[in-house]
């Protein structure tokens, strides 16, 4: 009992650092993309495949709703009160719900990392582009909220059951 005290008392301190370093790593990568793509032009990593192109995006995901920032932000902050009673008083703190932890954690990072841009430039910073399928540009944040949907999906399909979900929405 003792040790499984000692393993839970560092959950969210190790949470919260991680969240810092994932934000730290988003906004150091998106100034890098202003500092040099923005002036400089697209950087080709792999010819016809994939490369880094500054954009500066004011709408959502693949550029839909553009210039409804108050709106976003409000949503953010919505969803950040959700996603931190999820991690601090829905989910277990046995190490089978360790993989719901890192899901919190990358949703929480990401949104925030997006959150920052949008309040303080009234823009997100976007970069990474696979020219190849012509697929939306994107940063770290977006690939922290998509890694978290798709682990959320895969534990939610093949490695949770019912008790684990009635456990975490508290439906005994």
């Amino acid at each position: 009992m003792r040790e499984h005290l000692l393993k839970n008392k560092f959950r969210y301190p190790v949470g919260a650092a991680a969240v810092f370093f994932l934000i730290l790593f988003d906004q150091f990568t998106k100034s890098a993309a202003r500092q040099y793509l923005k002036i400089q032009g697209p950087m080709v990593l792999w010819e016809g495949v994939f490369e880094l192109r500054y954009l500066e995006n004011r709408g959502a995901a693949f550029g839909i709703m553009q210039n409804q920032r108050l709106l976003f932000l409000i949503l953010t902050i919505l969803l950040l009160f959700v996603i931190l009673y999820v991690y601090c008083c829905r989910i277990p703190t046995e190490k089978r719900y360790r993989a719901l932890d890192v899901t919190a954690v990358l949703f929480f990072a990401g949104a925030v990392g997006n959150f920052i841009d949008r309040l303080v430039q009234n823009y997100v910073i976007d970069f990474f582009y696979f020219c190849l399928i012509d697929f939306p540009i994107f940063n770290m944040a977006d690939i922290y909220v998509v890694t978290a949907s798709f682990l959320l999906i895969v534990l939610g399909l093949f490695y949770y059951k019912d008790n684990d979900f009635e456990r975490i929405l508290g439906k005994r």
